[in-house]
């Protein structure tokens, strides 16, 4: 069974792809959402003619050979347009099969716990306490994630004092029996982020995420190595050779790849792997609902390091973001603090024929 056809569904904000066979079958998958129009023109520039002919069931090899081919072009846009092409073809294969992804993996059907995951930095603490609050008691959720510094923030909070305001401030509000994950996305220096973690350390936090730019390995180790917490990372790395250096150095206590930005499941297997024979544990970063929840669910079931929660974003309408506007069933929702990988073949999902319609369409075939 041969890939005979690739083609791209794409707005600026996402993009989907469908693979087709020489015998008719198809899979859906999707490239890294942001610029995702860019994105479709690179899969077709850089991924999809080295994919068309090959072997659609049997297809690491020919992951491998996008990378080979494309040595001139490495880096995040390749990988997000490569993630297109491997979620895709894993959905074409439990299709065929009849299986879910995760039980191709190794995994099975079943229920993950769901961390809150705020995206928000312009909302005061009182706020941000009221509204984890409401989802707490109205949808169950067990476990929260909030914001502390500033993006990229050189040790500007968002206004001064926000940080050391909103960590007490949520932790008491959201009170026992709940876990508690702060994330400084690339915001402090070493010596603000062990500040930081050591005031999140006395709240009852337990994991402290991305506290210093993310492409200095050795200042995050130096986080990491001065605190009790959790010190996690690596939604932005894309390259396998940087995850060598962030598992061989134990920068950060808990591995977080991007399955999208990573460039699909068999890269993130590998990531996976490298973590779990280093003895750390894995829970991917997800924070949108597009595909990459899903696929991050079907990992979180097969993996043997999985972390203790998925990301699940409450930004958007209670949280669905997008997903009422590009699935035709919301493939995920939190019961009871907890979503549910179903038995369905593949994803498990169909993209929503008014999406289609409305998308910029682009294919590469043999013609």
């Amino acid at each position: 069974m041969k890939i005979a056809k690739l083609e791209t569904f794409t707005t600026p904000l996402i993009g989907f792809v469908r693979v087709t066979t020489d015998s008719g079958e198809q899979g859906w998958g999707q490239v890294s959402t942001y610029d995702a129009d860019i994105t479709c023109e690179v899969f077709h520039r850089h991924v999809a003619r080295h994919a068309l002919g090959t072997d659609a069931l049997d297809f690491a090899a020919t992951l491998d050979l996008i990378s080979d081919r494309e040595l001139k072009f490495p880096g995040a846009y390749l990988r997000r347009a490569m993630g297109g092409l491997d979620t895709a073809l894993w959905d074409l294969k439990g299709r065929v099969a009849g299986k879910p992804v995760t039980s191709l993996i190794g995994g099975s059907p079943g229920k993950l716990r769901a961390y809150g995951s705020s995206m928000r930095r312009d909302i005061t603490p009182q706020d941000e306490a009221d509204r984890l609050c409401r989802l707490r008691d109205d949808h169950g959720f067990t476990a929260f994630k909030w914001r502390v510094g500033a993006e990229a923030g050189r040790d500007v909070d968002k206004w001064p004092g926000r940080s050391e305001a909103i960590i007490p401030h949520v932790a008491r509000a959201l009170g026992d029996g709940v876990a508690k994950l702060i994330d400084a996305n690339s915001g402090f220096s070493p010596a603000r982020a062990i500040e930081i973690g050591h005031l999140a350390q006395d709240h009852g936090i337990s994991h402290f995420e991305e506290p210093c730019p993310y492409w200095e390995y050795d200042w995050t180790r130096q986080v990491t190595e001065a605190l009790e917490i959790d010190v996690t990372g690596g939604e932005q790395d894309c390259e396998i050779s940087a995850w060598r250096t962030i598992i061989g150095s134990r920068a950060v206590d808990v591995v977080q790849p991007d399955v999208l930005y990573l460039g699909g499941i068999c890269r993130t297997l590998q990531v996976a792997r490298m973590a779990a024979d280093a003895g750390l544990t894995c829970t991917p970063h997800s924070a949108n609902h597009g595909l990459v929840t899903l696929c991050s669910m079907h990992l979180l079931r097969a993996i043997p390091n999985a972390g203790k929660y998925l990301e699940y974003s409450i930004e958007g309408p209670y949280s669905q973001q997008w997903a009422d506007d590009i699935f035709v069933e919301r493939p995920y929702e939190v019961r009871d603090g907890m979503v549910e990988v179903s038995g369905q073949p593949g994803w498990g999902i169909e993209v929503n024929p008014r999406f289609l319609e409305n998308a910029t369409y682009r294919a590469t075939d043999p013609d």
